[in-house]
């Protein structure tokens, strides 16, 4: 018998009416025979003597007398007070934000985060998110210091009369503090610029900027210099950017999105881009200054964060070098069509495919022709008849006959696939 196991209520039955005058051994071959304990026994037979035969029959209850540690019903309805005031300023409700949002309270007794999670789940404000991928799963990078690398994005907003606007959000990568914003018409690299230099005159040059790809950002990976990337390397900052279709490396600015949104989803909506802005400044400082920031060791604020390690020194800006500018490539004058053309020739212009347009019949021609003019000398417009491609030079290129009706496409006779470059013979054949 297991240790928690009930005893048969016919072992019960024996031990109530066990006699005084057993012999010697008998309770302890008993218990064996029966796979109960000796303190078992005993006790059953206390309780026979104490509260008569019957009350041994029935097991008693293994709930404990008292639950000090159970909470409460009020502070459970406390609890989702406290929750709905956060969602209804805009701020983050879950039982993390509602836990630290209770001991800043100075509340006697605040449930732990797994009592608020089942707290809210009971009373069906929860939003329950399965397929959520674990925290644990998650590949983190984080810069030693403040100053070390600042994380610019720009991010889509509405004004009242559905006009659209850009918001600006810079924050550094090691505190998460939010170094400046800006709301602008557009995303333009003048406005990236000006949020920019709003949080350097406030804070120091960065060692790094890092951006996605954009063009008012830094379009680098598309083989241009924009102007904040010209703007921030004259301060000695690297301009450097995340790859391409993959914003989990600006993730951090992506989270702040949502908690700048959350926010404004619960004011007035702005009408103008001075209110916007308004707004903007006034998050920003809930944000800093009174937000525990989950994403931060012991749920600091990022203005506590900031303050807690010295900045990174500023870059040295580099010498001004001279741009090399390759020269223009030299492009072969093409030659001109004759200006009198016989009858029966036209002048058509193969396409990027190799391909030309005859009479509602596409004749392949050859990728080495594309954007080439050809001469075109017809004997006729009746299947059979002889066509024949020359260039402006007289050279013929190709001789076809017209098809049948109904075709619409004529081959060239070779294989599919690309030419080879060497179409001599193999050195090893």
């Amino acid at each position: 018998m297991a240790a928690h196991d009930p005893i048969d209520p016919r072992v019960r039955l024996a031990i109530s009416q066990w006699p005084d005058d057993a012999p010697r051994g008998a309770v302890s071959t008993f218990c064996i025979e029966h796979n109960i304990s000796r303190k078992s026994f005993y006790e059953l037979r206390k309780r026979a003597r104490v509260d008569g035969p019957a009350a041994v029959l029935v097991p008693r209850s293994r709930r404990p007398g008292s639950s000090p540690s159970k909470l409460t019903e009020q502070v459970k309805a406390h609890a989702v007070a406290v929750r709905a005031a956060l969602e209804a300023s805009g701020l983050d409700h879950g039982p993390i934000s509602v836990h630290e949002k209770m001991c800043a309270m100075g509340l006697g007794s605040v449930p732990s985060t797994a009592s608020l999670a089942r707290i809210f789940r009971e009373a069906g404000v929860a939003r329950r998110e399965p397929r959520k991928k674990p925290r644990s799963a998650w590949r983190r990078f984080v810069y030693p210091a403040p100053n070390a690398c600042w994380q610019l994005d720009a991010t889509e907003y509405v004004l009242t009369g559905g006009r659209k606007c850009v918001i600006f959000q810079l924050i550094d990568d090691h505190s998460r503090y939010a170094l400046a914003s800006h709301a602008a018409a557009g995303e333009t690299a003048k406005d990236a610029i000006a949020v920019f230099d709003k949080a350097v005159a406030a804070h120091g040059v960065p060692q790094r900027l890092l951006s996605d790809n954009g063009l008012a950002l830094n379009p680098s990976r598309r083989g241009m210099v924009g102007r904040l990337v010209a703007h921030v390397a004259a301060l000695g900052t690297e301009a450097i950017t995340g790859k391409p279709h993959k914003p989990t490396t600006q993730g951090k600015n992506e989270r702040f999105h949502q908690t700048l949104f959350r926010y404004l989803d619960k004011q007035p909506l702005a009408a103008t881009l001075a209110e916007l802005q308004a707004q903007i400044d006034a998050f920003d400082h809930l944000y800093n200054s009174e937000r525990p920031h989950q994403g931060l060791p012991g749920r600091i604020t990022p203005l506590a964060a900031w303050e807690a390690t010295a900045t990174a020194d500023p870059p040295r800006p580099k010498p001004d070098r001279p741009v090399y500018r390759p020269p223009a490539p030299v492009v072969a004058p093409r030659p001109t069509p004759p200006a009198d053309l016989p009858a029966g020739t036209r002048l058509r212009t193969v396409n990027s495919a190799g391909v030309l347009y005859l009479d509602k019949v596409h004749y392949k021609i050859g990728g080495e022709h594309a954007f080439g003019q050809v001469l075109i000398v017809t004997d006729g417009d009746q299947p059979g008849d002889k066509i024949i491609v020359t260039d402006l030079d007289g050279e013929i290129l190709v001789e076809r006959t017209r098809p049948a009706p109904g075709i619409r496409y004529v081959g060239n006779g070779r294989p599919r696939g690309r030419r080879p470059k060497n179409p001599g013979t193999s050195p090893k054949s």
